[in-house]
């Protein structure tokens, strides 16, 4: 079983950055695919960027491409998501959660754990 807690989220202005961060316990962590989610107020949860187990293969939703990146410590448990140039339309709880294969790593329900969430807001 693993357990995930998001951190870092807050309020910035347009063209910040955030660093979010997902730390795990539990489980085995390091074979884990890990994805970043985001929801925004009536709107569906939508992927943003995942990364592989041990060898970090990663990939990235169109809408955040060459903004965000996505890493892991995994001798910390730790994945990460820096989020750069960020706009309005960024806004929304942003997730972390774990899988324990690759495929279909686009699709929320093939999640098995997830974190609670952390707000990020970005004002224009």
């Amino acid at each position: 079983q693993v357990q995930l807690v998001e951190s870092g989220g807050g309020l910035v202005q347009a063209g910040g950055s955030l660093r979010l961060s997902c730390a795990a316990s539990g489980g085995t962590f390091s074979s884990n695919a890990v994805g970043w989610f985001r929801q925004a107020p009536g709107k569906d949860r939508e992927f943003v960027a995942v990364i592989s187990g041990r060898v970090s293969i990663t990939s990235y939703a169109d809408s955040v491409k060459g903004r965000f990146t996505i890493s892991r410590d995994n001798a910390k448990n730790t994945v990460y998501l820096q989020m750069n140039s960020l706009k309005p339309e960024d806004t929304a709880v942003y997730y972390c959660a774990a899988k324990n294969s690759w495929a279909d790593y686009t699709t929320p329900a093939l999640y098995a754990y997830w974190g609670q969430g952390t707000q990020v807001t970005i004002s224009s």
